[in-house]
């Protein structure tokens, strides 16, 4: 079975696809990669909430998914993260790889970072609005720097001196080779991740042949994170959230089903509304359902004014 496949051209785009590739050329597929430039990968020292007011939605995934939608690709390869929580008419995600570690961490050249020592100066680089949120509450005595690019442009700018540690998920660094970087890793309690982070997802167009596409989500799926997924990935949907904005939901597998952390902070980490839900089922109904209830309820604590706020203050900041 010949399956056609468009990625990204960065490094990391390519390496989580061709970690799918290798799942079905193992079964004697062939693939056909096809890869290409986003709105996002064009505008990489742009704030992504600007790059989205030029570019619309989905600025990591828009133009893969043209390719889908007229018949060009069978599938696109995605940083589950980077996809809308609504997507485009007839599309459709059809598999998530197995859940890396989902965690956020630190990376630095230097040994001697401590970020619970409040007496000397430490410069902190990311783009992530929820980050900068976490830093904000949980370390306010730490510089925050504005840092975009992918992982090798940051890395570089770290060392040109522009700041001292980069704050990053685990996953992509273990991806791309700099596990020995890492000096720090947050727990998940605290820096609780956005939706999707550390798992690769498989999108598809709804037309697209139901053999080719079965056997594509029997080789790549992975059936708990797929159902941990549906849960945040509602959850997302229902606060009207995106990767500019500090929405934020993990869920976890258990022995009768999920448990779903999650909640929205202000841009400035002083509101923060998080709450807990143990899901007791594994379907993908129950998960879905469990996780538009927990954000009804966090918006009626509060969630849906941080989040009026959160708007305003981005339309002033873009305009």
């Amino acid at each position: 079975m010949k399956i056609n496949v468009i990625s990204r051209k960065s490094e990391l785009a390519l390496w989580q696809t061709r970690f799918v590739a290798e799942s079905l050329t193992s079964e004697g597929h062939e693939i056909a990669l096809a890869t290409m430039e986003t709105m996002g990968d064009l505008n990489l020292d742009a704030p992504i909430p600007k790059i989205a007011k030029i570019g619309g939605k989905g600025i990591f995934t828009a133009e893969l998914e043209k390719k889908l939608l007229a018949g060009e690709s069978d599938i696109a390869v995605h940083s589950a993260k980077d996809m809308q929580s609504t997507l485009p008419a007839g599309l459709e995600i059809i598999a998530f790889t197995k859940r890396e570690k989902a965690h956020d961490i630190l990376i630095s050249d230097r040994g001697d970072i401590d970020i619970s020592d409040k007496t000397r100066p430490l410069r902190i680089g990311t783009s992530s609005a929820r980050r900068k949120a976490f830093l904000k509450k949980y370390y306010p005595s730490v510089e925050i720097i504005d840092v975009r690019g992918n992982l090798q442009t940051r890395i570089k700018k770290m060392r040109q001196g522009l700041c001292d540690a980069l704050l990053l998920a685990y996953a992509g660094v273990a991806r791309m080779g700099f596990g020995n970087m890492i000096i720090h890793e947050f727990p998940l309690d605290q820096f609780i991740p956005p939706v999707g982070q550390g798992t690769i997802a498989v999108e598809a167009a709804m037309r697209l042949d139901w053999e080719k596409k079965a056997e594509i989500r029997r080789r790549i799926n992975h059936g708990e994170t797929e159902i941990c997924l549906l849960a945040e990935r509602a959850f997302l949907q229902k606060m009207k959230g995106g990767c500019s904005i500090p929405v934020f939901a993990h869920a976890i597998a258990e022995r009768n089903g999920i448990r779903l952390n999650a909640g929205i902070a202000s841009l400035n980490g002083e509101k923060m509304i998080v709450r807990e839900k143990k899901i007791l089922s594994l379907r993908d109904v129950e998960a879905a359902l469990s996780g538009a209830l927990l954000a009804e309820e966090i918006l009626n604590l509060g969630g849906d004014e941080i989040l009026a706020e959160i708007l305003h203050e981005m339309n002033v900041t873009t305009a």
